[in-house]
């Protein structure tokens, strides 16, 4: 059986899409890969994850872009030139072939939105390092995104807190 650098993608409308990733990250740490987070929709707020891998390890390379959740901002020029500056830092962390393993959280809203070229996306990841994994999260992964994936899972809401009223807990969403 071959080896070769996989390319995952966790999607669906359910949680825990980052929430899998970042344990995959935390396996990883594990076996000393080099890691790399890349953020692309969480902008300013607190999030717990980056503060515990800032505890845990120096070998995370985290990194909180864009200015929040795309939806929030009218200025569709806007989104574009931070989606595209984002997408920009993110493919030199690919391409800088320096990591083991990448996370690209919630990118699938940079390419649904066209903000950035999915093909595009598609042929960086596809053409990594022999032994670089890419862990692609978000929703609506396109099925085209989903043919060169390696492994895909599909998170799928049976039943959410929010849905009856209950807002998002620390700790648990956030």
């Amino acid at each position: 059986m071959k080896q070769k650098g996989l390319i995952i993608v966790n999607t669906g409308n359910g949680k825990g899409k980052t929430t899998a990733a970042l344990g995959l990250c935390m396996r990883a740490l594990g076996h000393k890969f080099r890691v790399c987070v890349l953020q692309f929709i969480k902008g300013s707020w607190k999030y717990g994850e980056l503060d515990a891998f800032k505890t845990v390890s120096d070998s995370v390379d985290f990194h909180v872009l864009g200015k929040g959740f795309l939806w929030d901002e009218p200025n569709e020029a806007e989104n574009k030139r931070i989606a595209t500056q984002a997408w920009e830092f993110a493919k030199s962390k690919i391409q800088s072939n320096h990591y083991d393993l990448i996370v690209l959280d919630e990118i699938t809203y940079l390419m649904n939105f066209r903000l950035i070229s999915e093909q595009e996306v598609i042929q960086v990841i596809t053409q990594q390092k022999e032994n670089q994994h890419i862990v692609i999260t978000g929703r609506e992964a396109s099925d085209q995104l989903i043919q060169c994936a390696d492994i895909v899972t599909e998170m799928k809401e049976i039943k959410h807190a929010f849905s009856q009223g209950i807002k998002a807990q620390k700790g648990i969403e956030f």
